[in-house]
């Protein structure tokens, strides 16, 4: 009978690995709810009714949420002190959350990696030791709060590299690479469980996947996932695609390839469809997530949207008088359907 019932537990035990593996995430980049909270703004659901804006993304379906860190922001907005303000939200909904380090004072992707201010003097050896600090006591500051942190990015869009021009990739790759794993140090510290992530953009142009991840694997680098940016917009505006089915295909081909190249999962950890063509836009979103969940041979393991939240200033926000298009449709039909 103890057999048995050892028997049973095992398969239970079995079954219950599996299916957090299969967890399928849905979420948003909502790092700007406390500034638009700061600015007066209140957010509602499409029925019209007031909501915070992390239970508004739990409510349309979500179960993780993507926040940024900056070092020393002007103005306090993605400091450590502010991201914990908005993890605990996160964790009192039951959401998992995603830390993404961009390591410089304010926005950091393929266009500009601006050292921090207080780093700018520092050669090679003590910029690894300040990436390092800082991303543990941005950690550490969430640990001691009872944040459990799931992902960390170290970088954002790392593209051309970060901590420019010591860390950029095309001069310097050994010292990106080197970098890079002194940020997947500090994180195993501090959350040894945590999946670590390098992030660059354009998912549908295999090349820069090649050139970013071949470096990082010469020099040694240490990366537990691949995270990708999907914009067809954005691929459109560059000529990169013809049309948004060709940014789907594409992108979803690459993941399958550099899953297999590198021996890791991926994840689509930025997207974003055009705000004033909502229709259009929940059909491509829904397109973005079924790619991700069903033509990538199983290793894309969610979907995260940029900003939903942001309007006026940005062309693929997802919210229109501060409330959601039908754009954000796309994730709650997707947390519906049966795995």
């Amino acid at each position: 009978m103890k057999r048995v019932c050892l028997l049973l537990l095992m398969m239970v035990g079995a079954v219950g690995a599996w299916c957090q593996a299969s967890t399928f995430w849905l979420g948003a980049d909502i790092s700007g709810t406390t500034e638009l909270e700061a600015k007066g703004v209140q957010i509602y659901n499409a029925k019209g009714e007031p909501r915070e804006n992390t239970a508004l993304m739990k409510e349309l379906g979500m179960n993780m949420i993507r926040l940024r860190v900056w070092v020393n922001p002007k103005d306090g907005f993605s400091s450590k002190e502010d991201v914990l303000v908005m993890a605990k939200r996160a964790k009192e909904l039951g959401m998992a959350i995603m830390i993404d380090f961009h390591y410089s004072d304010w926005w950091a992707d393929p266009g500009k990696q601006n050292i921090p201010q207080a780093w700018k003097d520092y050669n090679y050896e003590q910029m690894k030791q300040a990436l390092a600090r800082h991303t543990r006591e941005t950690l550490q500051l969430l640990k001691a709060n009872g944040i459990d942190v799931k992902w960390v990015q170290v970088g954002n869009e790392t593209t051309n590299g970060f901590l420019w021009p010591m860390g950029r990739a095309q001069e310097h790759m050994d010292q990106y690479a080197g970098l890079t794993d002194a940020g997947y140090a500090a994180v195993k510290e501090v959350y040894p469980q945590a999946t670590v992530i390098v992030h660059l953009d354009c998912a549908c142009d295999p090349h820069r996947y090649d050139f970013i991840f071949d470096g990082l694997r010469k020099y040694g680098a240490r990366f537990d996932m691949i995270g990708v940016s999907v914009y067809p917009y954005w691929d459109m505006d560059s000529k990169l695609v013809n049309d948004w089915h060709e940014t789907v295909e594409k992108f979803a081909a690459n993941l399958r390839r550099i899953s297999q190249k590198y021996g890791v999962e991926t994840m689509v950890v930025e997207t974003g469809v055009e705000t004033k063509k909502p229709v259009e836009g929940k059909v491509i979103l829904k397109e973005i997530i079924n790619a991700a969940k069903h033509h990538t041979d199983g290793h894309c393991l969610g979907v995260i949207y940029w900003a939903p939240e942001l309007e006026g200033q940005y062309p693929l926000g997802a919210f229109e008088n501060h409330r959601p298009t039908v754009i954000m449709e796309a994730f709650t039909e997707a947390a519906a359907e049966k795995e």
